[in-house]
């Protein structure tokens, strides 16, 4: 992907309250932000121009224009591909002079601007991608991973599902190294909880059409409940060919999609999805603080309601600048472990997770909701998809520190 200055400005020009930045040396009371998201891909639902704008109502929100800080904003599609997506960066850092970058979901992609951010000393705040490896070995001090996690995902849900008497399950796992991080931790999640891993099945890792084999085997194993360690498109392919099946039909089998998002719900209808378990750290109609960040957002891109990834963007950067307006522009801009130090420092409150801290290895630490999907007879109004079962407390979340191996001091 070629990032070059007419391709920064057709972006602002398409999106026109996004600031294109010009190639010129940063003002010592200018803060730049750059958003990195799929805007075309598998994620762009989740991530894409609603991350951008979730980004502008925490600017807006900062208060930091009384102070006489400026904050500009410019975004890109890093296409899923770790090699564009650095381009990106770099050019951002090196020419365009942006301070912190926002969102970038995909396993490869983060881990590649979260070296080359902590090498060029700038803040990356991680809010779409879901390796938990961005707070483990490969931890960093110049960033904070906030939202969710592999960890997060499948302990939520698979501890919380043997609690309520899941006891027995079967895997569906994508045949590659994301899905089979899920899938060992899934089963790790329903050991520790008591329950057993009756059997699993690798599929390919994507564009899969037809499972009519693989829901056989789910059947045959007689398992309580399916857990889909599979992304995107073959996640909503089985839950449709499950449902038509009548696998999933008057509650015998229950669907757990691991990494299954609101977007994904609404594409699929109540109709079919009805009954799917999955667990998010944000739903708009969680509560009265996630209802009114929602109304503040107003339409977002697509028509869709605000996704966790988007309001992880959101409060991630209405926190960071929390620190920036603590320390002052100018020494924000030198050092980016530095903020993110006083962002460990500060307590995080927003309107999107509630109370919450950011841990010594850059894990901010918030509660994690299981969610059941409504019928359509439950679903009052729209977008009132979800019910929800159970709450795991911040601290029981995401992984442990001691468990994680990030070299980082504990503080």
């Amino acid at each position: 992907m070629s990032m070059n200055r007419r391709h920064l400005l057709g972006a602002a020009a398409a999106t026109p309250w996004l600031a294109a930045l010009p190639a010129r040396a940063q003002g010592a009371n200018t803060i730049r932000i750059g958003v990195l998201s799929d805007q075309s891909g598998p994620n762009r639902h989740i991530s894409g121009l609603g991350s951008a704008h979730a980004v502008r109502l925490a600017i807006q929100e900062s208060g930091l224009a009384a102070s006489g800080i400026n904050v500009e904003v410019v975004q890109a599609d890093h296409q899923n591909r770790s090699h564009a997506g650095s381009a990106v960066v770099r050019q951002w850092i090196d020419r365009d002079g942006i301070d912190v970058v926002v969102d970038v979901p995909g396993y490869s992609v983060a881990l590649a601007v979260q070296n080359l951010v902590r090498e060029k000393n700038k803040v990356l705040l991680n809010s779409g991608a879901s390796t938990s490896e961005l707070t483990g070995k490969s931890c960093s001090p110049n960033t904070v991973h906030w939202t969710y996690d592999d960890w997060m995902l499948t302990r939520s849900t698979g501890a919380a599902m043997v609690r309520a008497g899941g006891e027995s399950w079967f895997v569906v796992t994508a045949d590659n190294s994301f899905g089979r991080s899920l899938e060992r931790d899934i089963t790790d999640s329903i050991r520790i909880a008591g329950g057993q891993v009756l059997s699993s099945v690798r599929t390919p890792s994507q564009g899969v059409t037809n499972f009519a084999s693989f829901l056989q085997q789910a059947r045959d194993s007689r398992a309580q409940v399916v857990a889909l360690a599979n992304p995107g498109v073959d996640t909503m392919n089985f839950i449709r060919q499950a449902a038509a099946s009548g696998l999933t039909g008057g509650g015998r089998v229950k669907l757990a999609g691991l990494f299954a998002f609101i977007t994904d719900v609404h594409a699929l209808g109540l109709e079919t999805a009805q009954g799917l378990v999955l667990s998010e750290t944000f739903y708009w109609d969680l509560n009265e603080r996630t209802r009114s960040l929602t109304e503040r957002l107003g339409a977002m891109p697509g028509g869709n309601k605000p996704s966790m990834v988007q309001a992880g963007c959101y409060a991630a950067v209405l926190h960071y600048l929390k620190a920036v307006a603590d320390m002052g522009a100018a020494e924000a801009k030198s050092s980016g472990r530095d903020v993110v130090a006083r962002m460990k420092a500060i307590a995080c409150d927003d309107d999107a997770f509630g109370r919450g801290r950011i841990r010594s290895d850059g894990r901010k630490l918030h509660p994690s909701y299981l969610f059941e999907v409504k019928s359509p007879a439950e679903s009052r109004a729209p977008w009132d998809y979800y019910k929800l079962l159970g709450t795991t407390a911040a601290a029981d979340s995401f992984r442990p520190l001691a468990d994680g191996g990030c070299a980082l001091p504990r503080g």
